[in-house]
């Protein structure tokens, strides 16, 4: 299945993760600490808080967060160095990570003519040789 990950509705992926687990009803309530009813609603929600999306990645073995990182991989635009700036203290992060995930959805994307090559490189800021290299490799394209 690729995921749109321009579009994250996080409530009806945890549903799904629900669904495609059967975790009991019961279960998801004890560990959340609510009743079915606010989990029913958490499912109709497009975001929830991050302590909450920690508590459904923990409950449902599945990193929620990932979504959204994948989502800045394709669509975030790259960070520009400005001189003179003080050095962070975050942790950095390689932004050029490709999961099989992106690569299915950007071979995706180009086998059904929603984007070029060239849109695809642009946009995503992958160099050609990287996706020349999974098109030899998936046989896609």
């Amino acid at each position: 299945m690729i995921t749109n990950f321009r579009n994250i509705h996080i409530g009806k992926m945890i549903h799904l993760r629900v669904t495609e687990n059967r975790t009991d009803v019961s279960r998801i309530c004890s560990f959340m600490n609510c009743t079915e009813k606010e989990i029913n609603e958490m499912y109709l929600k497009e975001d929830l808080s991050t302590s909450i999306l920690l508590r459904w990645s923990k409950l449902l073995e599945y990193d929620f967060f990932r979504l959204y990182s994948q989502h800045l991989i394709l669509y975030a635009p790259p960070s520009a160095l400005v001189s003179g700036t003080e050095v962070s203290k975050l942790p950095k992060f390689r932004k050029n990570i490709y999961t099989q995930e992106i690569i299915a959805f950007i071979l995706e994307v180009i086998k059904t003519g929603e984007k070029t090559k060239r849109q695809v490189m642009d946009e995503y800021g992958i160099p050609s040789s990287t996706l020349n290299k999974w098109i030899n490799k998936y046989n896609a394209a």
